[in-house]
């Protein structure tokens, strides 16, 4: 395939033009001597002769390399597109090995490591130009459902937040080999989370969420997210992912006609950010505060009551979720304030309790289940905690590993891309950007002059044996 490819090759060399070639600022450039250049390729390095155009003291064009859409470095676009497959799913050392046994091509890692973030340039771009295929969710679940969370991302000190990377050159250990108690390495930068899907509604009582057999949430078979889109982002605040997530859910519903509603975790900022967009884009939006969250908190308040594991513990904490999840999570709140008051529990033993209390009446606004449960409403964020792990953790999170800010941003895309079932049209559109980013841009009015074949005489091809 190698030899096949440089036959090909050999075949439009030297790739002349027979119209002016003329730069961006519209100077006609004139022929000079073919210039060779190596291509690594899928099937091994290549050469090409091609003819270049130039000035005394300027930069050759040559616009075989536009026909051909041959990046400026020596790895072509395929090679490009493996690599970036590969490094969204593992490491850069396992990339390498695995485009050493499956292409004739070897990209060493330093170099994988500039092609990711190449690749991963124009994910803003992608999604943007999709946003004038309005109305294509229309058929979709009436529900519309936005997903916001964090997670931390090992990087290197510099990269790290200002406040964050200030704790860690300030940090001074108590022991040399180990964190002590309550001590951080303060090494990580949180990842905003998205998601954005649309489902439809599953309409539940309270007594229909819990289960029987115990106080967990109960797996009634109901319709999976539609359409599902999640994305990261390390260089972004949070304000602008839950921007984007907004954007996102207008292009899926232009005409407001589903029920918005906005999963969280009961993080104060994102509330508040999710609330001023909505109301500053007069956007209709229910907020809920995921279930299990809430369910952790019992089970904490729970242990001061009965601190050994058993029915009592577990019947304590059911009988409180099924009165969450029938609206009451402000009478829980006291209820419990109350009871352990009258047992007489110290200040330290009642902390989780009071905790729990608080937590429940701070978000009273946000835990409204029996409304949400009447509509069909999502209560539980498994969406947005699944990405979490699955596009940070799974990939981000290997051992020993500290991140560059812009590699880490760059395999959060691409994997974000392969995740939302979108990497497949994204680099058609990547190679597209490519092209008059190296090419087009480079002549007059962005219009690449057409080559001629070597042989313009030929009428027909010419095969011959290859050895």
């Amino acid at each position: 395939m190698r030899v096949l490819l440089q036959e090909h090759l050999d075949k439009r060399s030297p790739g002349q033009c027979e119209h002016p070639v003329k730069d961006a600022d519209g100077v006609e450039r004139k022929p000079t001597r073919a210039q060779p250049r190596k291509i690594e390729t899928v099937f091994g390095t290549v050469t090409l002769e091609r003819a270049g155009y130039g000035l005394k003291g300027t930069e050759s064009l040559h616009p075989l390399d536009a026909e051909l859409n041959l990046p400026d470095e020596r790895y072509s676009l395929e090679l490009r597109r493996r690599i970036a497959i590969e490094a969204a799913k593992s490491s850069f050392n396992e990339t390498m090995d695995s485009i050493d046994r499956a292409t004739g091509g070897h990209v060493p890692k330093r170099q994988i490591e500039e092609l990711v973030k190449r690749a991963a340039q124009d994910f803003d771009a992608f999604y943007e130009t999709r946003h004038g295929t309005a109305g294509k969710n229309a058929d979709a679940g009436s529900v519309l459902v936005i997903s916001v969370d964090g997670k931390g991302v090992t990087m290197l000190k510099r990269d790290l937040r200002q406040q964050t990377r200030k704790a860690a050159e300030e940090r001074a250990h108590k022991m040399g080999t180990r964190l002590s108690k309550g001590e951080k390495k303060n090494a990580k930068r949180m990842a905003c989370v998205a998601t954005v899907y649309t489902i439809k509604p599953f309409v539940r009582t309270p007594e229909e969420v819990i289960n029987q057999s115990g106080c967990t949430l109960a797996k009634r078979p109901r319709a999976g997210p539609e359409q599902k889109r999640v994305w990261a982002s390390l260089e972004k605040e949070p304000e602008q992912v839950i921007a984007e997530a907004l954007t996102e859910a207008r292009h899926r519903d232009p005409t407001g006609d589903k029920i918005w509603v906005a999963l969280v975790d009961g993080n104060k900022p994102q509330i508040r950010h999710l609330r001023h967009m909505a109301q500053e884009n007069e956007i209709e939006l229910t907020i809920v505060v995921d279930i299990i969250h809430v369910i952790e908190y019992l089970w904490s308040a729970g242990r001061a009551f009965h601190p050994e594991s058993g029915p009592k513990l577990e019947s304590w904490v059911q009988h409180r979720l099924l009165e969450v999840l029938r609206g009451k999570a402000s009478l829980m709140a006291g209820g419990m304030r109350r009871s352990a008051t009258l047992r007489g529990l110290s200040a330290n033993d009642r902390k989780p309790v009071d905790i729990c209390a608080n937590y429940l009446l701070t978000y009273a606004p946000y835990l409204r289940y029996d409304h949400y449960l009447d509509q069909g409403l999502p209560i539980a964020s498994g969406v947005i905690e699944g990405a979490c792990r699955h596009l940070v953790k799974d990939r981000m999170d290997v051992t020993g590993a500290r991140w560059s800010l812009s590699g880490a941003e760059a395999v959060l895309r691409l994997r974000a891309l392969r995740s939302s079932h979108d990497f497949d049209e994204y680099w058609p559109f990547h190679e597209t950007c490519e092209h008059k980013r190296t090419h087009q841009a480079r002549y007059a009015g962005g219009i690449v002059p057409p080559t001629t074949a070597s042989h313009p005489n030929r009428k027909r091809a010419h095969l011959r044996i290859i050895k």
